[in-house]
């Protein structure tokens, strides 16, 4: 049993890290449960505190997941029009990458890029600034966007490597 929980362990491990950068799926939060899985094996390698430590850096990733793209838009002097516009564009990304990513992979990969920053830009738009203004604030969007996800990244392999090091020392015993 230990084994397929660790295994099952290191397969959410991997979606954790892919998760990271895809709007759809929780990385850091499926690390977590591969965390909760790697404790029901017989070893019980974490103690409360780790888990709970853990716990609330999720908590506050999974918060921020949704408000950094929209910072960055306003730290590079989006109007509030341009900041909703790049929270619609993280929603609409959520909702049409499953749909068109399964059947188009570059529309997909070209969706999770550029949806926020393009969604700023219009609503940018919207708010009549110039074609520059709304330029700068969508690419706030996506600098937002790129560097919470490289955040989350690190987070998620920062995770699975305590995976490693829990195993190899199980193994090792």
């Amino acid at each position: 049993m230990d084994i397929v929980l660790i295994v099952l362990w290191a397969l959410l491990s991997i979606v954790g890290i892919i998760g990271s950068i895809l709007p759809v799926l929780p990385g850091p939060l499926l690390a977590y449960v591969a965390f909760i899985l790697l404790q029901l094996t017989s070893f019980h390698p974490f103690s409360r505190t780790f888990f709970i430590v853990w716990a609330l850096i999720i908590m506050f990733l999974t918060i921020l997941d949704y408000i950094i793209p929209a910072r960055g838009t306003k730290k590079f002097g989006g109007t509030k029009r341009g900041v909703r516009g790049s929270n619609i564009g993280l929603v609409v990304s959520v909702i049409v990458l499953p749909i068109f990513g399964i059947v188009i992979w570059p529309f997909w990969l070209l969706w999770l890029i550029g949806g926020p920053f393009l969604w700023a830009y219009l609503g940018e738009k919207y708010a009549g600034k110039q074609h520059n203004h709304a330029l700068r604030s969508a690419r706030g969007s996506f600098v937002g966007f790129v560097s919470w996800s490289l955040l989350k990244i690190v987070v998620s392999v920062i995770m699975a490597g305590y995976f490693f090091v829990n195993v190899y020392t199980i193994f090792i015993k």
